[in-house]
């Protein structure tokens, strides 16, 4: 299914990186299903991303956070060549390459990673600056000057 975003350019200003976020986003489930993820909301500010990497080893991957894009990279050491041949009946743990891409919002980074039981687990946190939260704005008398708010 594809969703045109075209309306939403015309009549809005300031929304086109959340629409280009939304067609980006649509394109990468109808992508790859590999490796499989869940995302855990595990506190008000705080998010765990885990991903089945069954098979990889902790030096066969690697997260890049840039901006608010976390990229995730599993790539198999090659085979060794001296090494006897493996002869499988059934196999079904896929060791394939990957690259899996999460938006990120803002303020939101990764603060942690750790492979667990051939779970990748990602731990992210939203930091709002101190200068971005709401503040309490004294309501004053008309005349009292000393309930005004100064520049910066």
């Amino acid at each position: 299914m594809t969703i045109d975003f075209t309306p939403l350019y015309r009549s809005s200003v300031g929304f086109d990186r959340l629409a280009s976020m939304l067609e980006t986003a649509s394109r990468q489930d109808a992508s790859s299903g590999y490796p499989h993820y869940n995302i855990e909301v595990t506190s008000e500010n705080a998010y765990t991303i885990s991903l089945a990497v069954a098979g990889f080893d902790r030096s066969e991957l690697s997260l890049e956070s840039h901006q608010d894009e976390l990229l995730i990279k599993g790539k198999k050491a090659s085979v060794d060549a001296d090494a006897a041949p493996r002869n499988y009946l059934h196999r079904g743990i896929a060791q394939r390459n990957f690259e899996r891409k999460f938006q990120l919002a803002e303020h939101v980074r990764v603060v942690g990673a750790n492979l667990e039981n051939g779970i990748l687990h990602i731990d992210l946190v939203r930091e709002v600056p101190e200068a971005l939260k709401p503040r309490q704005i004294q309501i004053g008398v008309a005349g009292d000057r000393d309930n005004l708010i100064e520049a910066s």
